[in-house]
C-alpha cells in the first residue's frame, strides 16, 4: 500500500478508533510480545500520546515456554523500548507450573499466567488502560473458534473491545479496526521489525488450523470474510451487553 493511500485511509481510522478507548490522561501500559501486531500498537500508541498527553510504557512477559527464542524476544523488546525511549517492565512467569497447577493446557496456562502478571505491572505503575494488540483478523478467528467449540450466543461476541482487569484498570483494543494485512503494512510504512513465534504455524494448534487454512479457504469464496466475521461478532457483542 502507498505511504499517501496508507496515511490517508488506514491511520485516521485507526486514531478515530483509539480515541474512543484511551483519553488524555490515561496511564496506559502496553502488552508487547515482540509480535507484529503489539509493535505496531506500541510504536501508534507513542505517536498518539504526543498528541493526547498520556502516559506510556509497556510490559513484556517471558513465558519460559520456548528456552533461548523466549529469551531472543525479550532481548528484542528490550532493544526496540530502548529505541523509542518507551520504558519497559519484564515479566519471568512459569507458565508450565500454572498449568499443572489449575489443570490447564499450556496455551490457556500461558494466558493465566501472562494476565496476573499485566496485573502486577499495571499496579506497580498505576496503569489506568492495558492495550493490547489483537486485531481485526484475530476477531474473525476467535468468531470461528467459539462456533465450532460450541459456545452460547454472548461467546460469539468474540474478542470484547474492553473490559475490566481489575479493578481501577482497564483492558482495551484498539487495533479490533484493522486486518492484519494493514498492521504488516503500518510496520512496513515505519520500518519496523518484529519477531515471529514459529509456533503460529503449528495446525496441531486449533486456532492456528482456523487462520492458516479455514479462513483462506472462506476467503476464495467471500473475499471480505474476515470483516463480515468481525463485524457480525460486533453486533453479538453490542446485543448481549444490553
Amino acid at each position: 500500500m502507498p505511504k499517501k493511500n496508507f496515511n490517508a485511509s488506514v491511520l485516521p481510522k485507526m486514531r478515530a478508533f483509539a480515541a474512543k478507548l484511551i483519553d488524555r490522561k490515561d496511564v496506559v501500559l502496553v502488552g508487547l510480545s515482540g509480535g507484529a501486531d503489539s509493535v505496531c500498537l506500541l510504536h501508534f500508541l507513542q505517536y498518539l500520546a504526543k498528541e493526547k498527553h498520556f502516559a506510556l510504557a509497556a510490559v513484556h512477559v517471558n513465558h519460559g515456554l520456548r528456552g533461548r527464542a523466549a529469551n531472543a524476544d525479550e532481548k528484542f523488546c528490550q532493544a526496540l523500548c530502548e529505541t523509542l525511549k518507551i520504558p519497559l517492565f519484564v515479566k519471568q512467569v512459569d507458565a508450565k507450573a500454572v498449568a499443572q497447577q489449575y489443570d490447564l493446557s499450556p496455551e490457556h496456562g500461558a494466558r493465566k499466567a501472562r494476565y496476573k502478571a499485566y496485573a502486577q505491572v499495571a499496579k506497580t505503575w498505576g496503569a489506568t488502560k492495558l492495550a493490547l494488540g489483537h486485531h481485526l483478523d484475530d476477531q474473525a478467528e476467535t468468531f470461528l473458534l467459539n462456533l465450532l467449540r460450541g459456545t452460547q450466543l454472548k461467546g460469539l461476541g468474540g474478542i470484547p473491545l474492553r473490559r475490566p482487569l481489575k479493578p481501577g484498570v482497564e483492558i482495551v483494543r484498539p487495533l479490533l479496526c484493522v486486518t492484519r494485512a494493514e498492521v504488516e503494512a503500518y510496520l512496513a510504512q515505519n520500518n519496523l521489525s518484529h519477531v515471529t513465534d514459529q509456533t503460529n504455524f503449528d495446525d496441531v494448534y486449533r486456532r492456528n488450523w482456523v487462520r492458516n487454512t479455514l479462513l483462506p479457504l472462506l476467503e476464495t469464496k467471500q473475499p471480505q470474510i474476515r470483516q463480515h466475521l468481525a463485524q457480525f461478532a460486533a453486533q453479538i457483542a453490542e446485543l448481549t451487553q444490553k
